[in-house]
């Protein structure tokens, strides 16, 4: 089994997720972790057994020879990290969204070339329950879709008197993002609903703002449509009273042979009620970002193509700016 010596770019609060992921594979090593925040990264190094603590990727890199680099840092950094690691032969993985904008994403693209091998941390895909579902769908279980209702709720950004919102609080840069739901929040939905029903394209989309503390959205309502017609509403609020902080999700499925639906923990067909598939959603958190990390190693040793290449995240940025677009946000 082929040695890969992985450095980490990043040391923030979703950090922990990708070093658990990295401690899941086999025959891989942490050689180091960088942040601008040296406390940040040495408090990770010292939980997860990382020998070497950097303030700057071009010395880590230029220091330790990584095979890859996994980039775990605020999306403006992405392009620039990824051309360094390119540059260097050194392969990436690096968190969604890859970049602020499809031209950026497409410039860098164009950039790397096959020179390294190039995948994005899109991970809702990998989370159990979502792949289950395509899975049924793809199967054959409900016939040929005809429509689907996506609804995400969360209180994320509710603004509580005196309590700082749990998203702000754990990324705070958030509140000022002039883009928000879509682009930090339902990416994750739109590649999840690709996975599972193929490409698909924005009709409309009408974007709000719940919480005024913010510079973006925090409710969407979007329609979309298949390559095959079937219309599919997504409805989303991550400043939901009432709801749990992580988001709770609900997709219905209306097929010509069977509806299947999807209900925060549990998956059934209406034609078996009884036949309920449940999910342990906080084992399910931690599982789509080890099945990332997994995929990503994966593919660097067999040299098959990742689920979310660059390539293919490109067509969910495309989906993310088309929203905002139909929406009337100047992307």
């Amino acid at each position: 089994m082929q040695h890969i010596k992985v450095a980490i770019a990043g040391a923030g609060a979703i950090s922990e997720f990708h070093l658990k992921g990295w401690q899941a594979q086999q025959d891989v090593s942490l050689v180091a972790i960088c942040d601008p925040d040296r406390e940040k990264a040495q408090a990770r190094a010292t939980a997860f057994g990382i020998g070497a603590v950097f303030t700057d990727v071009a010395e880590m890199l230029a220091a330790t020879g990584p095979d890859a680099i996994d980039i775990i840092t605020p999306v403006g950094t992405h392009a620039p990290l990824v051309r360094m690691a390119a540059d260097r032969g050194v392969h990436v993985m690096c968190q969604k969204p890859m970049t602020p904008t499809v031209a950026e994403a497409e410039a860098l693209i164009a950039d790397v070339g096959d020179r390294v091998r190039f995948m994005v941390h899109e991970n809702y895909r990998f989370r159990p329950h979502y792949a289950e579902i395509a899975r049924r769908v793809q199967g054959g279980e409900i016939g040929r879709l005809r429509h689907a209702r996506l609804t995400v709720r969360s209180s994320s950004l509710f603004d509580y008197p005196g309590k700082v919102p749990f998203l702000l609080g754990r990324q705070p840069y958030l509140a000022q993002f002039k883009r928000l739901l879509v682009f930090e929040v339902l990416i994750h939905h739109l590649d999840a609903l690709r996975s599972i029903l193929g490409e698909i394209e924005v009709l409309s989309a009408r974007l709000d703002r719940i919480n005024p503390e913010l510079q973006g959205e925090d409710v969407a309502l979007v329609t979309l449509k298949t390559a095959d017609g079937a219309l599919i509403q997504m409805d989303a609020n991550i400043s939901a009273l009432g709801y749990p902080p992580l988001p709770t999700d609900r997709l219905e499925l209306l097929g010509d042979a069977d509806t299947l639906i999807y209900d925060r923990d549990r998956i059934s067909c209406l034609s078996r009620p009884d036949e309920v598939s449940l999910h342990d959603l906080a084992a399910n958190y931690q599982a789509c970002f080890t099945g990332a990390v997994t995929e990503f190693v994966t593919g660097l040793r067999s040299g098959k193509p990742f689920a979310t290449d660059r390539l293919d995240n490109l067509q969910t940025l495309r989906l993310m700016e088309s929203i905002y677009r139909a929406a009337g946000v100047d992307v």
